[in-house]
């Protein structure tokens, strides 16, 4: 998949919402957390893809996600607004989060097979967001299979015997998929197709 040059400060900032938009919301929530439900809305695919790039592993990386947003509304009466975007104090959580988790893991398990903590900027995490994004647009039957083949890392064989189609069939859903998110993620960030 091709990916393009990094979204601008302006596109970031207009996938955020303006900062004054976003200090009323988290107002809004820390007064009335029934409203936190907005700030979940507006900023769970930038966590989910966030904790997935890191543990690799969707039930674990749902896990995480939901981990986060339990100790945000937790934690919510005490943040304190000091011009700094909801999204970098939220993605602070997330990192603490599935550092607990990678410290839990290895108490449980003596050797070293996580993979070690990889640099994402704040492009990464919407690129990858506006991913998820586009697969959840995808027909039915070409998302499941982009899912399971590449979220998954589950065989092309092992993914018709789930679905029960022949391997010609799995393989051109998930070639229609892949090429129809090469063309939307090309036109979401400036991409070439192809």
């Amino acid at each position: 998949m091709a990916v393009g040059k990094p979204a601008s400060k302006a596109a970031r900032q207009e996938a955020l919402g303006s900062p004054e938009s976003e200090r009323l919301l988290v107002q809004a929530a820390q007064n009335d957390p029934s409203r936190f439900a907005e700030l979940y809305d507006k900023h769970f695919e930038r966590v989910y893809a966030f904790v997935a790039r890191r543990v690799r592993n969707r039930d674990l990386a749902e896990d995480l996600t939901s981990d986060v947003f339990h100790k945000t509304l937790a934690a919510l009466p005490r943040f304190d607004w000091r011009g700094i975007p909801f999204a970098v104090w939220l993605l602070r959580i997330a990192a603490n989060v599935v550092t607990d988790q990678w410290k839990q893991a290895a108490k449980e398990v003596s050797d070293d097979s996580h993979e070690p903590v990889v640099d994402v900027t704040p492009e990464d995490v919407e690129q990858r967001a506006q991913l998820f994004r586009l697969v959840n647009q995808l027909p039915e039957d070409q998302g499941r299979v982009v899912v399971m083949r590449f979220a998954e890392g589950k065989t092309v064989r092992e993914i018709s015997h789930e679905l029960g189609r022949t391997e010609g069939a799995v393989k051109q859903l998930q070639f229609r998929g892949l090429q129809s998110l090469r063309a939307h993620f090309g036109e979401k960030f400036g991409g070439k197709n192809g």
